[in-house]
């Protein structure tokens, strides 16, 4: 509420501007709204009885409007993936308690299934209608508890379903100053936020440090690597964060004399391949600082100038890899002159670290996943990686039941129970294999039945046709197979199979396009040299 007078500009998007007075003005309405029509009076101040809205809305406004009413009122802001399907969303809806939605119209046919009757469209005429009751009021008498629950953030974990991190006001607005700080942010900066405001990578590198600092926050709906130079431009955007492919993505475009004629002066991120982050300096004229963290606690890895390639960077001297079934700190990582681990059976454990459990707020409604993850007073992040012997850490995957496509994460149960509906499928294995740039491809190994051919045509047919179908889901690989490998108990080794990956003797299928094709010799050879050429030739 400290800018609620300020004309300084807020918001820029397309060709909308909001200062500050208007964007404080409207979170106050929408906050009156939701008190105001008995959507959170019910609970009061019982911390008890939670208020959730589901926001289903792409980057912009009224994104950011929803997150500023819900800390005015005492809200739980529940980000819901847009490329969530079917069951898969309705769980994601029902698990985490939604008692309204916010969303905009072109979402509606996707919130079919949700049954949710308590649904307002922020894009509609009759939107404005119902707040006009509330505009011009302060905002609501509610008692603010900022250590209660203000986000839900769905993330990877161990369990088939994902599993929704708890994440309050004052974490989120210390995680907004620490980056501010930490890169010099202030009011007169403008950030740049193309991605998923759902998801953490948006709300803590962009829209929190941007709220923080008074700073101009300049959205795009979604990311696009073709308009990004020409919106940076447009919007004299200093800042921006991304997560995952976008640095790909951006050097995969033309290239021209005059890239580095920009405004930037900060680039924030994490999982940026390490092959792009050089180049993108030298042709946008900006470094980019990439780093690795988790959403649900307080420690990082970050990179520095003397940061081996294919390397993370360093944590501070709490920062350890453990062996998950032994509970100790494995031997540090051996390296050949090629630059290929030598002991990677040894060295590759669980990235842990040893005093960040304090600042872990928890899971929604899964006190299993809780104890998972700070066992024995250890902060366990759920990802592998290995450390050398100068303390960097490299990333090795997630947990084999999880995947991280294009920046997002999935569980492969679900797409497992899909893949079993072909006809010609009798069991399916869904799991991570390495990306030549960044992140896994999905790759699934398939049991299919006697006498039964792969019909590249069919089985595109087939998952186009899946209504729950997730938008990163479709396998990169499909392992076409008789047998696999299982222990005496019937369990199908996925850890055997990733390391195969897809020089097995089984026919594998390379989607090439909206189609498939059979995986040849050349293919694979074609595969490890991108991989060499972009330095993860260790991850083969």
């Amino acid at each position: 509420m400290a800018r609620r007078e300020d004309p300084s500009i807020a918001i820029l998007y397309e060709d909308e501007s909001w200062t500050y007075r208007e964007y404080v003005a409207e979170c106050s309405a929408v906050a009156n709204f939701l008190v105001g029509d008995g959507q959170a009076s019910e609970r009061g101040n019982d911390a008890s009885s939670p208020f959730h809205i589901g926001v289903l809305l792409d980057n912009g406004p009224h994104f950011s409007v929803a997150l500023g009413a819900a800390s005015l009122c005492g809200a739980v802001v529940v980000g819901i993936n847009p490329t969530r399907r079917g069951g898969e969303l309705v769980r994601d809806v029902t698990h985490t308690q939604c008692q309204m939605i916010l969303t905009e119209s072109r979402y509606l046919e996707l919130l079919e299934p949700v049954k949710q009757s308590n649904v307002s469209v922020m894009d509609l005429p009759e939107w404005s209608g119902e707040l006009e009751a509330h505009r011009g009021k302060p905002a609501p008498d509610v008692e603010i508890d900022p250590a209660a629950p203000y986000l839900l953030l769905f993330t990877s974990g161990t369990t088939g379903q994902p599993k929704a991190a708890i994440c309050s006001q004052q974490r989120i607005a210390r995680i907004g100053g620490v980056i501010a700080q930490t890169h010099g942010l202030t009011s007169e900066d403008v950030c740049y936020q193309s991605m998923p405001m759902f998801h953490s990578n948006a709300l803590m590198a962009g829209w929190s440090p941007c709220i923080t600092t008074g700073a101009t926050g300049a959205f795009r709906r979604k990311f696009s690597a073709s308009s990004w130079l020409a919106d940076v431009r447009k919007f004299g955007a200093t800042y921006f964060n991304y997560v995952g492919k976008p640095l790909t993505y951006i050097m995969a475009t033309p290239s021209r004399p005059d890239d580095a004629d920009n405004p930037l002066r900060v680039v924030f991120g994490n999982e940026g391949a390490p092959h792009d982050l050089d180049r993108f300096a030298e042709r946008f004229g900006v470094v980019a600082h990439d780093s690795y963290g988790s959403t649900e606690g307080g420690f990082g890895v970050s990179r520095t100038p003397d940061t081996p390639p294919g390397a993370l960077g360093r944590g501070d001297d709490q920062t350890k890899i453990y062996d998950a079934d032994t509970g100790l700190e494995c031997p540090r990582a051996v390296f050949a002159s090629d630059g290929s681990l030598l002991n990677a059976t040894e060295a590759t454990g669980e990235i842990v670290h040893l005093q960040a459990v304090s600042d872990f707020e928890g899971y929604w409604n899964n006190q299993e996943a809780d104890v998972e993850r700070t066992r024995e007073g250890i902060y366990w992040s759920g990802d592998l990686g290995y450390m050398d012997s100068d303390g960097f850490v490299y990333f090795a995957g997630r947990n084999f039941d999880w995947l991280r496509v294009d920046g997002e994460n999935f569980a492969a149960a679900p797409l497992e129970r899909i893949l079993v509906r072909h006809e010609d499928i009798d069991l399916a294995a869904v799991y991570a294999v390495p990306n030549s740039d960044v992140g896994d491809d999905v790759m699934a190994a398939v049991i299919h039945r006697p006498g039964a051919e792969f019909d590249p045509e069919s089985f595109t047919a087939f998952l186009e046709a899946q209504s729950d179908l997730g938008t990163k889901w479709a396998p990169k690989y499909v392992r076409w197979a008789q047998d696999l490998p299982k222990t005496q108990t019937m369990k199908i080794l996925k850890r055997v199979m990733r390391a195969e990956r897809w020089e097995v003797e089984d026919e594998v299928w390379l989607r090439d396009g909206d189609s498939y094709r059979l995986l040849t010799a050349a293919d694979i050879e074609a595969i490890r040299k991108a991989f060499e050429a972009r330095n993860r030739l260790h991850l083969l």
